[in-house]
This record gives C-alpha cells, sequence and structure tokens, in this order.
C-alpha cells in the first residue's frame, strides 16, 4: 500500500510535497542521483524520462526528455545548484530544447529536495518554487500534481520490489 502524498501550495508561489519511503536515505539518493534509476521513475506511466546527459555535481546539469507512446519527446534540463549528499539537492528546471537551451516562454522552477532519515525509513521533502502564481498555476494546469504524485508512487514501488 502507497503511503500517502502530501501535496500543498504552500503560498502564491511554491508548491510543498511530502512523502515517507520505507527505504534509507543511501537507497533513495541513488534514485535521484543515477540517471538508470532516476530514469525507470522520474516519468508518469506511460511516459518514460531518458536522460540525454547527467552531471551530477554543483552547477553540473541534468538533461532529460520526457517521451510519449508515440515517440513525442518533451526536453527539460535542470541545473544543479548546492549539493549535500544524502541531506539535499537544489536545481532550477526548465523546459528546454534537446540540447538544452530553455524556452523561456515556459515556466522555471527551483527546487530543493530533502532526504531526511526517520524511525521509519526515509522523508522526502519537495519544496518548489515558481517566479510568479500565474506560472504555478501554468504548471499544475499542465497535470503537474497529478503527473509528479504518479512518480512518487512509481519510485515506491521500484524500491519495495
Amino acid at each position: 500500500m502507497a503511503s500517502e502524498i502530501i501535496f500543498n501550495k504552500d503560498s502564491e508561489t511554491g508548491i510543498y510535497v511530502m512523502k515517507v519511503y520505507k527505504s534509507d536515505v543511501s537507497e533513495l539518493w541513488d534514485y535521484f542521483t543515477k540517471s538508470e534509476l532516476i530514469d525507470q521513475w522520474w516519468a508518469p506511466k506511460p511516459w518514460k524520462c531518458e536522460t540525454e546527459k547527467m552531471d551530477f555535481r554543483e552547477n553540473g546539469i541534468w538533461l532529460y526528455a520526457m517521451t510519449g507512446l508515440d515517440g513525442e519527446k518533451h526536453f527539460a534540463v535542470a541545473q544543479y545548484g548546492e549539493i549535500m549528499p544524502h541531506r539535499s539537492i537544489s536545481w532550477s528546471d526548465a523546459f528546454s530544447d534537446e540540447k538544452g537551451k530553455v524556452r523561456t516562454d515556459l515556466p522555471q522552477t527551483s527546487w530543493l529536495i530533502g532526504f531526511t532519515g526517520i524511525d521509519e525509513g526515509t522523508r522526502m521533502t519537495f519544496n518548489i518554487h515558481f517566479n510568479a502564481k500565474e506560472e504555478m498555476n501554468q504548471i499544475i494546469e499542465m497535470g503537474f500534481e497529478e503527473g509528479f504524485r504518479t512518480g512518487l508512487n512509481q519510485l515506491e514501488d521500484l524500491l519495495n520490489s
């Protein structure tokens, strides 16, 4: 049985997400920092995540595509900010072209992902911030909440298999 996902718009320009996993921090850390693992869950099925490039270090980038059943691809690029091993990852995320050039016609987000070891396993927190309320609403209207919930549950299924 999947654990509950807390999903709150915690301000006019932010979303807070929290989920507890029955896995230790180091295992979850790998599912965010290794392309072969993040590709298994980041996109909500039937979509697939395909990493084009991952340079997991401060100021490095993760260029990936969300690929649909018909081959349709939507690219995004995350630039890593501060990384505190097994504690937190910050990144800025934006839609891009296949080479990682940021699309300025779509919203960009700043993420802070937290990993906290607790008795039950690991509490994951996601603080996602937008430049404007309208940009947050645009991403939500594009299906972000449903898609992200699906991805987080796919991660739980992988960890429990």
